[in-house]
């Protein structure tokens, strides 16, 4: 198997087994902020049990590549937002002055356990990460095996690996093991990983293939990016809010509703979609592109409700949002009929479902 030491020194290898998030609460359980999305340095710091300072270095010396699996740092309002949305029960047993607040993904989590060099959670997770990620590129009866040279690579990589610090181990002596490694290390960086991330990228496409004819959820997941290429949730949220707004917009179309245009670029009321169902139903959609953590106030939505009804006379009317609305939003959204198609909602309609309200009666 691939020594869990490769994982330090190739940002390639680290990629190609970016998505197994599940290792971490195989390992140890991951306790994550009320949001149910993130967790924060201290509580990173914990789950690996080293101090707050170890994870803010390692987290300035690979930020780049951390953001691109999802940490993010909050500063000014959108913090203010999510302290007084989020974080107000976990300040409270923890109270701290902050000017800003660095968030990390489950993703950018699995990062950080393959980078973080002295923790034992951490090498747990390397080792169970590879452990998984070699069985799953063990080949089935029929299928042809074209990564020999990789396995010989990591096998004679992982023996040498094993050699050297265990002679060094039987002679007691703990420091030279660790020089030893660390030399060894430098080898991977200068000759074997280059040669590895090679073999990583010819043979990817071919795992990914095997990969997708294996199990129940990933024939789940192959139906959900089927029905949306654009890939769910983590693809809307990137989105701009044009983008954002085309996306509803293709939503309601394959819903049946045959004519839908966009009314935000000429129009300052309250409405970013109009159109027709079906069966000739007036349609009216507002579309709010929010961060996650962000909820949809009532004053937002008594705004779209007088639009829709006074201005448009909607039979239908939609309020789209990647966020959630709160209660006093949701109450309105009830009481006036108009339907509140929040976060989880709004998944499952990406993913196929259809929307009550746009069938026919």
């Amino acid at each position: 198997m691939v020594h869990e030491g490769v994982l330090l020194e190739s940002q390639t290898l680290r990629a190609s087994v970016a998505e197994r998030t599940d290792v971490l609460d195989r390992v140890r359980a991951l306790s994550l902020l009320p949001d149910g999305l993130h967790v924060t340095t201290r509580m990173v710091a914990d789950y690996f049990e080293v101090g707050e300072r170890v994870v803010n270095r390692l987290m300035q010396r690979h930020r780049e590549e951390l953001t691109q699996n999802g940490m993010r740092v909050l500063r000014g309002s959108e913090l203010d937002v999510f302290k007084r949305d989020t974080l107000s029960l976990y300040e409270q047993s923890r109270p701290q002055p902050r000017s800003n607040l660095t968030l990390y993904t489950r993703r950018a989590v699995l990062n950080v356990a393959m980078l973080l060099r002295d923790s034992e959670v951490a090498r747990a997770i390397r080792r169970y990460l590879l452990d998984a990620e070699e069985a799953s590129r063990a080949p089935r009866a029929g299928e042809p095996v074209d990564d020999s040279v990789l396995h010989s690579l990591v096998t004679w990589l992982d023996e040498r690996i094993e050699r050297t610090v265990t002679d060094r181990l039987a002679q007691q002596d703990a420091r030279m093991a660790r020089v030893a490694e660390d030399a060894v290390r430098t080898v991977i960086g200068q000759t074997v990983v280059p040669l590895l991330n090679h073999m990583i990228e010819v043979c990817g496409e071919n795992r990914r293939e095997i990969s997708g004819m294996r199990g129940e959820i990933t024939r789940i997941d192959r139906a959900l990016r089927a029905r949306m290429p654009d890939g769910g949730m983590a693809a809307m949220d990137a989105m701009t809010w044009r983008e954002f707004e085309d996306h509803v917009a293709g939503l309601c179309r394959r819903d049946g509703c045959p004519s839908v245009a966009n009314t935000s670029s000429n129009s300052d009321l309250s409405a970013d979609l109009v159109g027709r169902t079906a069966d000739g139903r007036t349609l009216v959609v507002q579309c709010k592109h929010f961060a996650p953590f962000r909820r949809v106030e009532s004053g937002e939505m008594q705004k779209f409700i007088g639009m829709a009804r006074v201005e448009y006379d909607a039979d239908v009317a939609l309020f789209v949002t990647t966020a959630t609305f709160t209660p006093a939003a949701t109450d309105l959204a009830v009481r006036h009929g108009v339907t509140a198609v929040h976060r989880r909602l709004l998944e499952r309609w990406s993913a196929g479902t259809r929307l009550p309200v746009l069938r026919q009666p």
